[in-house]
This record gives C-alpha cells, sequence and structure tokens, in this order.
C-alpha cells in the first residue's frame, strides 16, 4: 500500500466563493439552529416526503427486530473513561485503503436518492467530499455514477453479484472506467427479504402513473415541486442507471417490473471472479459471521463491512456491534467497517472500541439531504464530527487509535468486562 493521501477539505470542486456555497452557508446556519442530532431530521422528512417514499427509507422488514435491535446493542455497552489525560491535541482522521479522511465515519449507499432529495446522490457525494469523508454510491442510484464522480472524485460504489456474471464483470468495467478506487460489493441479498412495509406504504419500483402518485404530489407540494418536477424538468424521466454497464429502468412506468430475484445461485465462485476482475479495493458489505470473513481474507478481499443491512433484509439478524470483536479477529489484516443503527458520536466510539476502523450510515443522511440538500448533508457531517471530538476529549483520548476494549463495560456487569464471547 503506497502512503497515504490525505482528502483535503476541497476534494470536490472548490465551490469556496461561489453564490451556491454562500447559500449553502446561510442555509446550514439556519439548519443548525433546527437540527441539534442526527434523529431531528427524520420527523421533519417524514412531514416533507410523501409516505411511500419516507417508509421505503426509513422502514425494515417483518417485526422489524434487527432494526430495533441495532439501537439496543449500543445501549449493551457503557464508556469507562479516564480522566486528568491532556486532551488538547485531539483529531479524528483514519486511513482507508491508502487514503486518510478527516473522521471514522462516511456515509451508506441508499437506493432512489435523488427521488428523496433533487440530486440526491450528487449532494450526498458532494458534502461527504467537502468535508473529508467517504461516500458510498447505491448501483441502486438514479444519478449516473460518472456524473457523480465528476461532482466528488473519490466516491466509492457499491454493486451486488449480479445473477448474470458476464453482466455483473461488465459493471466492474465501467466502474473502473469512471474512476471507482473502492468497489463495495453487498452479500446479504441472495434473496428479495420480505418487506411487508413497502407493501403497506404503497411503494413499489418503478412507480405507477396513477391517482395516488398524483395525490401524493398535491399533498406534498415541496417534494413534488423542488425534487419531483425540478428533476422531470432539468433532466428528464430519471432511470435506474448503474445496476448494469447500460441504462436500466425508467423510474415512473406503466408495464415494466424490476425483477430482483435470481441470485440463489451465486456464492464464492462468483466473487473470486469478481476478485480477479476488479483491480481496486474490494470491500465487502454484508459480513456478520466470522467465517465468511477468514474466507473473505483467503480470496484477497481488502475489507469487510460488518452489516445487517440496517435491518432490511432477514429479520432477526444479529446487531453487528454484537459480532465485532469477532470478525475483526477473523479478518487479520483486513479493513473492518460497520453500518446498521449508527446515530451519535458515542454509537461510533464504541463500534471502534470493539474492532471497527470506521462505520456508515444511511438514513440519516438521507433524511437530511430531504430537508437541506447539501447544506443539509454537511450540518449532518458537522454534527457527528463534532460529537466525535467531545467524546473523545471526555472519553480521554487524543487519537482513535487509543480506543479499545478496555474503555467499555458491558451494562449487565458489575465489573470490567472483556471482548463479548460471540461466534467463533
Amino acid at each position: 500500500m503506497t502512503a497515504a493521501a490525505t482528502v483535503p477539505a476541497n476534494a470536490a470542486p472548490a465551490h469556496a466563493d461561489t453564490p451556491r456555497s454562500q447559500r449553502a452557508a446561510r442555509q446550514q446556519q439556519r439548519l443548525a439552529r433546527r437540527f441539534l442530532s442526527l434523529d431531528d431530521f427524520e420527523p421533519a422528512a417524514q412531514r416533507r416526503l410523501p409516505r411511500p417514499l419516507f417508509g421505503y427509507v426509513a422502514g425494515a422488514t417483518e417485526t422489524n427486530a434487527s432494526l430495533q435491535g441495532n439501537r439496543e446493542a449500543f445501549a449493551q455497552w457503557q464508556f469507562v473513561p479516564r480522566v486528568l489525560v491532556n486532551v488538547s491535541a485531539r483529531e479524528q482522521s483514519v486511513e482507508l485503503f491508502g487514503r486518510r479522511y478527516e473522521a471514522p465515519f462516511g456515509i451508506a449507499p441508499m437506493g432512489i436518492s435523488a427521488l428523496t432529495a433533487y440530486r440526491g446522490d450528487i449532494v450526498q457525494a458532494r458534502a461527504a467530499a467537502q468535508a473529508g469523508v467517504p461516500m458510498v454510491l447505491s448501483s441502486s442510484a438514479l444519478i449516473r455514477m460518472e456524473d457523480v464522480l465528476a461532482e466528488a472524485p473519490g466516491t466509492w460504489f457499491q454493486a451486488y453479484l449480479a445473477r448474470d456474471l458476464d453482466a455483473g464483470l461488465a459493471l466492474v468495467d465501467r466502474v473502473a472506467k469512471a474512476g471507482v478506487d473502492v468497489l463495495v460489493i453487498t452479500v446479504d441479498s441472495a434473496v428479495v427479504p420480505n418487506r411487508e412495509n413497502n407493501a403497506r406504504n404503497g411503494f413499489k419500483t418503478p412507480l405507477r402513473p396513477d391517482l395516488r402518485l398524483l395525490w401524493d404530489g398535491l399533498t406534498h407540494p415541496r417534494w413534488a415541486l423542488g425534487t419531483f418536477l425540478r428533476t422531470l424538468v432539468r433532466h428528464g424521466m430519471p432511470h435506474f442507471e448503474n445496476v448494469e454497464a447500460g441504462r436500466g429502468a425508467p423510474l415512473v412506468a406503466k408495464d415494466v417490473t424490476r425483477d430482483f430475484s435470481g441470485r440463489e445461485h451465486l456464492d464464492w465462485d462468483a466473487l473470486k471472479l469478481m476478485r480477479q476482475r476488479w483491480r481496486g479495493a474490494l470491500v465487502l458489505k454484508g459480513i456478520c459471521h466470522p467465517q465468511d470473513a477468514r474466507r473473505a481474507r483467503e480470496l484477497g478481499v481488502d475489507g469487510v463491512i460488518v452489516s445487517n443491512h440496517g435491518g432490511r433484509q432477514l429479520d432477526g439478524t444479529v446487531s453487528p456491534l454484537r459480532v465485532l470483536p469477532a470478525v475483526a479477529e477473523a479478518a487479520g489484516s483486513m479493513t473492518v467497517m460497520a453500518d446498521s443503527g449508527f446515530r451519535r458520536g458515542t454509537d461510533v466510539l464504541k463500534a471502534l472500541a470493539l474492532g471497527a476502523k470506521s462505520v456508515f450510515i444511511g438514513r440519516p443522511m438521507n433524511h437530511a439531504a430531504a430537508i437541506g440538500g447539501e447544506a443539509g448533508v454537511a450540518h449532518a457531517i458537522a454534527l457527528l464530527k463534532s460529537e466525535i471530538r467531545a467524546d473523545m476529549g471526555l472519553l480521554g483520548v487524543n487519537h482513535l487509535a487509543e480506543i479499545g476494549p478496555e474503555l467499555l463495560s458491558r451494562r449487565q456487569d458489575r465489573c470490567l468486562s472483556t471482548i463479548p464471547e460471540t461466534l467463533g
């Protein structure tokens, strides 16, 4: 690995002195008075977005057991801070795949973000680049990866193992040509999950041009005018642009159905072919079992994201926080990251103490974009950075490398605990 390159504050195209930047700064000041934590964005997004869209972003599967379990896992751990430590030199940068980022978190991949916020994928990527944190573009995005990379060089890309391996390899070639350095393969989606919440909320893609869609627009005019119609007028009908090497289905269609099935046969052999084709950093997202981490390491994977997909796949899947120590041990030299349920700076530090090097956050960033566009995402990132800096000082550390399991105690224990026994 070459020497780490620091991501500068102006990693994206500079906008420091432009009218757009000045407007964004004023908007971020207004947002700062209204939104004091990442959780504050959710109720505002619920009011702004039509019910099907908000339900798609905020919902999970079946009984929401994993969704709720993700938050419960954080409550199981408490800090054991050190005192009388000189913490005046605190800094939270982290190196991932040869590049140094300004904070140990990034933005997770989220599909159809350009439907919940105008040019949502671009505003998320641009805000992340300006703040010096990674952003992972979803293969279910409605904006071409090439357009996002032009606005925010260094953006990562997420894909699924394609049911047709030739099509998957063609997509990998396109990703490389677009200038992506880090490819994230989501591996927890062999079959379509039971997301009955989508059916209850009336969400389905492509959207159907019917009376319900019209009603959603009439009852949510700020979304209809500021996001949906604005997109149609300026950019035409959105399509799923990055699922394959070519253009995918349109967002709104009467007789088109997106088929998510057909991945049941994919296994480690399919991943091996992807590893052989892809020359950049390769990350697997959706790892929970240590044996899968070992297998990934043996195949030459560079990193894993311990994840239960935010509770959106197999309901009842263990929270990443509970298996992080075992996965980190099995991962060896691979970079270990995590997502699913992170909301506060303390959540991030707990994950780092249990073996993660960085984490990714999804829903709150989507909500922030829906409310404030790029300024909203920038404010959300700034909030979390500020929390982490304060929490590090209160914990008694100056650098992320100082954070380990000795600074945690399990809530039900009466004495200091070691790393919990988990899957071996």
